[in-house]
């Protein structure tokens, strides 16, 4: 093969490079040896200032935009619309996206929860000020029960709450695949006792007024967890929103049997479950029961 040739391969290679790795995103040497860039290409393109490696085997084409510190919402993007990786924003990130941020506790907006199978594992190594937790999406028979595609504008950190305008060939306002609230509150309920509080979850679900019946109704009877459809009852059972009564729960399996969720906690007698004591006290229509 003569230099023209290899020239002209090399040179097919690095544009069709810079047409899907826009500035600022990133990829893996898994990516980028699927698009057939050798790793001492890459090695080459990192020499000449077209790529920046960020971490192990991953790297990024530099922007004068991205400069600062890496963001978490860059990261995602590049894996859900570089990567094609099939994976969520979801729990306490998606409520803070859609719109409850005002609900969620100061201080602690640095935990992103991601949901998916076969999340790589450079994802903890990056230099990046969150931390990512991951989680498998078996919390559903349906993994993608809920998830939505919203506009995401990386210069404001903000979803569209509307589904009508997700698709967008600019970068900077690509979909971001999220849990729509019915469905990131169930996976935030997920994380109790251990990573999540009673009482922040109380006061979200105070302020989700607005969910879907039918929605909620189709992803109780798609959950696998006993413990979880029934907190989730408690609660919308407690701050009686206008769409609780709306719900069909005639093929929602409960369970059977008790659940103690805190020791010494307070027995709740309509869902079977023990609870802390300082929510009966708090207010509620369940309380006392």
């Amino acid at each position: 093969m003569n230099m023209c040739v290899m020239d002209a391969q090399r040179s097919s290679r690095l544009n069709r490079l810079l047409l899907s790795l826009p500035e600022g995103f990133l990829a893996d040497s898994a990516w980028f040896q699927a698009q057939g860039i050798s790793r001492s290409s890459i090695r080459d393109y990192v020499d000449r200032g077209w790529l920046e490696r960020i971490g192990p085997r991953v790297y990024r084409r530099p922007s004068q935009l991205t400069k600062a510190s890496l963001r978490w919402d860059v990261v995602v993007l590049s894996l859900q619309q570089v990567m094609h990786k099939p994976l969520h924003v979801g729990g306490r990130t998606a409520v803070e996206l859609s719109g409850y941020a005002h609900y969620v506790e100061a201080g602690d907006t640095s935990r992103v929860y991601l949901y998916g199978s076969g999340l790589p594992s450079w994802l903890a190594k990056l230099p990046i000020s969150a931390q990512f937790e991951t989680r498998s999406s078996g919390l559903f028979a349906n993994s993608n029960s809920g998830v939505e595609a919203r506009r995401y504008d990386l210069r404001s950190g903000k979803a569209s709450v509307s589904l009508k305008d997700a698709e967008s060939t600019s970068p900077w306002e690509w979909s971001l695949t999220m849990s729509a609230p019915e469905r990131a509150i169930l996976e935030m309920i997920d994380e109790l006792p251990h990573h999540e509080s009673f009482h922040q979850v109380d006061v979200v679900m105070e302020g989700l007024a607005n969910l879907r019946p039918q929605l909620v109704g189709k992803l109780l009877r798609e959950c696998k967890s006993v413990k979880v459809k029934r907190l989730f009852l408690w609660y919308a059972d407690r701050h009686g929103h206008a769409w609780f009564k709306h719900l069909d729960l005639s093929a929602v399996d409960l369970g059977k049997g008790k659940r103690q969720l805190v020791p010494q906690g307070h027995f709740d007698s309509r869902y079977q479950i023990t609870l802390p004591i300082e929510l009966f006290n708090t207010g509620g229509s369940n309380d006392g029961q």
